[in-house]
This record gives C-alpha cells, sequence and structure tokens, in this order.
C-alpha cells in the first residue's frame, strides 16, 4: 500500500509510520516540525520529509490511506486535500484497532500510571517468551521500539488516553481500540484546557466504560475514591476485577515485593507503581501467564523512559527525573522518593509546563502535592506562558496554590541554576519532575555541577 501520514513527527505516529515501511508498504509523511528521537528515526528509515510544512501536491489519487495525526489543525491543506479526493482517512487509534482487531486486546486506560502499567504488562509478556504487539508512550529498556506491529502476536497490549483523536474526532482515543480485557488505573481531574471541569472528565471515563462489550474484563483500582464511586454503579457481575497496591516494604533503600512465602527485590517503588504492578498480575493471571513468571518479571523491570528514572547515584547524591506534571501524579510520586529514601534529604523539583499547570484556576489542584520534600522548587516560565498566551502567575498565588510558605519559585534558568547553586546536596536526593525541558537544566552535567568540590565551603 501507498501510506501517507500527517504529522509523521509525533512520538506515536513515525513509530508507526516505521513499523509499516518495515512491513513493505511505501510511506511518505509531512509535518511542521520534526524533534529528536523522531528526527533521527525516520532519517534512518529514509522517511523524513526533505522539507517542514505542509504540502498539497503530495496527496493524489495513488495513496491508498492517509493517516491523520493530533498534532495537524482542522484547516490542515493535506488533510482538505485528502477529504476532496475522497481518500481513506483514518487515526491512528482506528489504524492500529484494523491491525489488532483479530487479536486479544490489552487496553490500559486511567489518568496516571498508564505508560508504567502498559511498559510492566509488555515487559512480563516478553520476558516470559509470550510474543506481543505494542503501543506505548515510552520506551522501555530492552523492547525495541514503543510500537510494534505483526501477524504472528497473539495479544496486543496498547496504552489508551483519553484525550481527543484528532481535529476531526473529538472522541477519546481509546473508544477505538475495543478491548477484552482494559485496566482502568484511576480518574484525577487535568488537562483543564481540554476537560474543562472535574464533572466532564469524569463524563470521559463514564461512557469509555458504558462503551465496552459486555464480555470485556474490566480491572480498576479500588485505591482510586472516583474510580471506585463510579464502577460501583455501573458494574455488572464478575467481570469488573478490583485491585489494590501490592504488599511492599522499603529497607534500607531497597523494596521488597511481600510475598506469602517470600519476599521479592524490585527496582521499582512507591505505593503508585505497585498498584500499577498489581493491575499487571491480573492481566497476567487473565491470559494464564504463571506466578513465578510474573514476579521474575517485576525482579528486573527497570521501568519506562522518564518514569522515576534513576540518573545519578554517588558521592552521596542520587538525581531522579520523571514525567509527573499533573497534582496526583506530583503528589504520589514526591511521597513514593521520601519514602524509599526517608533518611535523606529530599529537594523536589517541580517544572508547571502544561495549560493545566499554568492556569489560576486549577492551580489550587496542587495543593500540598510537594509537602513530603524538604526543599521545593516550582519553575515557570514567564515567556513560554505569553508564547501559550496565558497571563501571567504571581508567585503568592503558586505559593498559595501549594500550601507552602518556604516554596522556591524560579522563572528562568539562571535563577535556577543559582538556586541549585546555595542547596547543600550531602545525603540528598533531588527529585526532577517535568513534562517539559526541566528548567534548562542540562542533565547530563548537572550531577558533576553538584557534587564539584568546594561545593559545601
Amino acid at each position: 500500500m501507498k501510506i501517507h501520514f500527517i504529522a509523521i513527527g509525533g512520538s506515536i505516529m513515525h513509530q508507526l509510520a516505521i513499523q509499516l515501511k518495515k512491513q513493505g508498504h511505501e510511506v511518505s509523511g509531512s509535518d511542521d516540525v520534526i524533534f529528536d528521537p523522531a528526527l533521527n528515526n525516520l532519517k534512518k528509515e529514509g522517511i523524513c520529509p526533505v522539507e517542514f510544512g505542509w504540502f498539497p501536491t503530495k496527496i493524489n489519487k495513488d495513496l491508498d490511506l492517509v493517516v491523520l495525526g493530533k498534532h495537524a489543525h482542522g484547516d490542515n491543506s493535506e488533510l482538505a486535500a485528502a477529504k476532496e479526493l475522497g481518500l481513506k482517512l483514518v487515526t491512528f487509534p482506528e489504524l492500529m484497532y484494523e491491525h489488532a482487531k483479530d487479536k486479544i486486546r490489552i487496553v490500559v486506560a486511567g489518568s496516571h500510571g498508564k505508560t508504567t502499567t502498559t511498559s510492566m504488562i509488555i515487559h512480563t509478556l516478553l520476558s516470559s517468551g509470550v510474543d506481543c504487539d505494542y503501543l506505548v508512550g515510552a520506551k522501555i529498556e530492552g523492547v525495541e521500539g514503543s510500537v510494534k506491529l505483526s501477524k504472528e502476536a497473539k495479544y496486543v497490549v496498547i496504552e489508551g488516553d483519553e484525550y481527543p483523536t484528532s481535529a476531526d474526532d473529538m472522541r477519546p482515543k481509546f473508544v477505538h481500540y475495543h478491548p477484552d480485557i482494559t485496566i482502568i488505573t484511576g480518574i484525577a481531574w487535568d488537562h483543564a484546557n481540554i476537560f474543562k471541569t472535574e464533572e466532564v472528565y469524569l463524563k470521559v471515563f463514564e461512557d469509555y466504560i458504558k462503551s465496552l462489550d459486555k464480555n470485556c474484563k474490566v480491572i480498576y483500582c479500588k485505591e482510586n475514591p472516583q474510580l471506585n464511586a463510579l464502577v460501583e454503579i455501573l458494574k455488572d457481575g464478575d467481570r469488573f476485577i478490583p485491585y489494590k497496591a501490592h504488599p511492599f516494604e522499603n529497607i534500607d533503600g531497597e523494596t521488597f515485593l511481600k510475598l506469602s512465602d517470600r519476599n521479592v527485590s524490585t527496582p521499582i517503588f512507591g505505593k503508585h507503581n505497585m498498584q500499577n504492578l498489581c493491575a499487571a498480575k491480573k492481566v497476567s493471571k487473565i491470559i494464564g501467564l504463571d506466578s513465578d513468571k510474573f514476579y521474575e518479571a517485576a525482579a528486573n523491570f527497570k521501568g519506562a523512559a522518564k518514569r522515576l528514572e534513576l540518573l545519578f547515584d554517588k558521592d552521596g547524591l542520587l538525581i531522579y527525573k520523571d514525567y509527573a506534571h499533573s497534582p496526583s501524579k506530583v503528589r504520589a510520586t514526591v511521597k513514593a522518593v521520601k519514602e524509599k529514601h526517608a533518611n535523606r534529604k529530599l529537594v523536589a523539583f517541580a517544572e508547571l509546563h502544561t495549560y493545566s499547570s499554568l492556569s489560576a484556576s486549577f492551580l489550587p489542584q496542587y495543593k500540598d502535592a510537594l509537602d513530603a520534600a524538604d526543599v521545593a522548587i516550582v519553575h515557570y516560565d514567564p515567556e513560554a506562558m505569553k508564547i501559550k498566551r496565558m497571563p501571567d502567575l504571581s508567585g503568592d498565588l503558586v505559593r498559595a496554590s501549594f500550601g507552602r510558605k518556604d516554596l522556591f519559585i524560579t522563572n528562568s534558568s539562571s535563577e535556577l541554576h543559582f538556586l541549585l547553586d546555595h542547596i547543600d546536596f550531602e545525603d540528598t536526593v533531588l527529585l526532577l519532575m517535568s513534562s517539559g525541558a526541566y528548567g534548562g537544566l542540562d542533565l547530563n552535567t548537572l550531577p558533576a555541577i553538584l557534587t564539584k568540590k568546594n561545593k559545601y565551603a
């Protein structure tokens, strides 16, 4: 087939394009900007656009399929050309379902923990010798790419998010996958620029549950109050399977899973990850995977990229980076790190980067989110806010919203560097949380700067 991708540079879109090329299809694409790693990946496969922009001349009747990405706006000229020619037009969730419709589809949904839980399931299956296709929003150590399409695999594991499918289809992406098994990790209002109220956000998950086939197994976190309340109203039998955090304990900075006959050491930690682990275990039981194999996999699962990823551990300093940006994620991540490293000072840095986090009306959702940290830093860039056409935030409002009078606030990389240079990092954990660029910090050189000689003189 001849397939063209509109907005080929997306994290999932470019991986799908590469997979289809490897299957022998002729693939092309367009985008107005492409960043690494997508840029380099597409160049390696010879399908990177020669120049950036939208070119209606690329759209012709020879195309068998046009794939529309979320990044493309409704007035996109290539989209208009595809419609005018009556070409077959699909979004990537629809494309993924078309590939997976004859497989056993496992879809992970929820406000938080989707990527980690999806990664755990993929890692467990592959480690146990069970082939699977997958779509996940992050790199998993030891796993090639974030998308895999094959003819042979019996299972497909999909990270299904609740955000709009495309400019042409405002339905959530996860409604397109029609799972045989679904996990819902929890509900916590986020992305207020899309979901204007908490009620609107909750309705998205209510509609998702109602849309599921009556034979679909629904694995849900009983410890999430909003989700549990919703399921109590909607559940219709034993196909709804609750879970809670797997029993665990931290001993001298190491985390152990508590089993009836033994303890199993694992690199992951925190109650939220123990919930994710238990959800993955429920899936493995449904598909008949041996319990011992599951725990073998759990013992060497190192997590997904940017999810409590340990960057540095030397000279009395540990540095973690995490994708946490929403209130529930920040709160859970800070608490998890403090519990694991109870005897160390915790310096927690959170960057406000999303539209929600930079919204004065949404900020109070962060109340107490950084309370577990000994030193708390919030960073946001007023210049970036101008680009997003958002009104500036006062430091007093941010400080009041987080509920910490001792909160440090920085508004530029120079301010952030100055602050970090005046913090004693001896016997300390530095937790960096952002969905952006971590305030402009160079994470490669940061450890050397923080541990340099005479730092504490």
